[in-house]
């Protein structure tokens, strides 16, 4: 098969590039030894970052880390491989970056916050019991941060990871498959955002402090003290409080991405043990639901959501695939008219 890296189709380019002395040099040493050592130091400037300002949550240093360390693995590809990354990320990051900036409209719309109704909706399904507050109650412990605490805030802190880091491999391995995933990770956004304007709701943890059920701790970022690392706790916690918009509940792109992730690790596993990377999703829901980040009815949209946009991508695909062999077939046979007429 084919492999259709962004990386594999410039090189053809670059070669063609007459190399300057300094880049003669530098093939001298080995250019797979020069990416090697820049890969890793960039990995220890990541790791050190993350020490010091824990797992980045934000899209800009995200960012910014995923394009650099690509940019390492186009040196010595030709100029045009260095392009590629440039034109594939940045228009990708800024629509991701826009989402960010823009998912509190809702607010200054002064569209009415959902909190009680989902609240009801949510026991009734569960003959009035709210998950939330039941997990809590036989799990949460105000003075011990157990084992599955941790397990809980590594699930929950994956989701800023696990989307640009499968991103940036099924970009190295082949472009064409990168750009479906990016096409459903940018409509799943876009669908999010749109209801969170138009249905701005409440999770458990804000539902609790407006007295509308009993107390419900956040504790997405309590598993850090688990590690002793009260400092990325503090740091998430602040970054929850600063950063995110508390009423962004319904649907849970947590669980979105979560399962967006899943289908497509699991399509690329021959082996099957593939089923077992579908307990993914699985393990983000309970987190969420624990934690008093969300609803399980919020897990369920999020789920819709996620199958509908694969689904709709996927069609729309198939249906560009279609257009584009039946324009060949025409071009293809309009040549061959006018090769039998002897037109040139």
């Amino acid at each position: 098969m084919t492999v259709n890296s962004p990386l594999v189709e410039a090189e053809a380019e670059g070669n063609q590039e007459r190399p300057g002395a300094a880049l003669r040099l530098l093939r001298t040493l080995g250019w797979a030894r020069v990416r090697w050592l820049l890969g890793l130091f960039w990995a220890a400037v990541v790791v050190v970052y993350a020490l010091r300002s824990g797992v980045p949550t934000d899209r800009g240093p995200l960012a910014a880390i995923v394009i650099s360390g690509l940019s390492i693995s186009a040196i010595g590809h030709g100029w045009t491989a260095m392009r590629q990354v440039v034109t594939d990320w940045l228009p990708f990051t800024a629509v991701l970056l826009l989402y960010d900036r823009t998912r509190g409209i809702a607010d200054r719309l002064g569209i009415p916050l959902h909190e009680a109704d989902i609240l009801r909706a949510e026991k009734w399904v569960f003959g009035g019991t709210e998950p939330t507050v039941w997990l809590q109650q036989q799990l949460y412990s105000v003075t011990e941060v157990h084992w599955y605490d941790a397990l809980c805030t590594l699930v929950y802190t994956s989701h800023f990871l696990a989307t640009p880091i499968l991103a940036a491999v099924l970009w190295l391995r082949d472009r064409q498959v990168w750009l479906g995933f990016i096409r459903r990770v940018i409509v799943l956004s876009v669908a999010g955002l749109v209801t969170y304007v138009v249905f701005p709701e409440a999770p458990p943890w804000l539902a609790a402090r407006d007295g509308l059920s009993p107390a419900v701790a956040r504790l997405s970022s309590r598993g850090w003290d688990w590690f002793h690392a009260q400092g990325v706790h503090d740091l998430l916690a602040h970054a929850q409080a600063d950063g995110a918009n508390p009423v962004a509940a319904m649907p849970s792109l947590h669980t979105a991405f979560a399962v967006l992730v899943a289908i497509y690790v699991a399509g690329r596993i021959r082996s099957r043990r593939r089923a077992l990377v579908h307990l993914y999703p699985v393990a983000m829901g309970f987190t969420l639901v624990y934690c008093g980040e969300h609803y399980v009815l919020d897990l369920v949209a999020g789920v819709v959501y996620a199958l509908g946009a694969h689904a709709a991508v996927g069609w729309w695909e198939r249906r560009a695939e279609f257009r584009r062999l039946a324009q060949a077939r025409s071009r293809s046979a309009d040549q061959h008219v006018r090769e039998t007429a002897g037109v040139r």
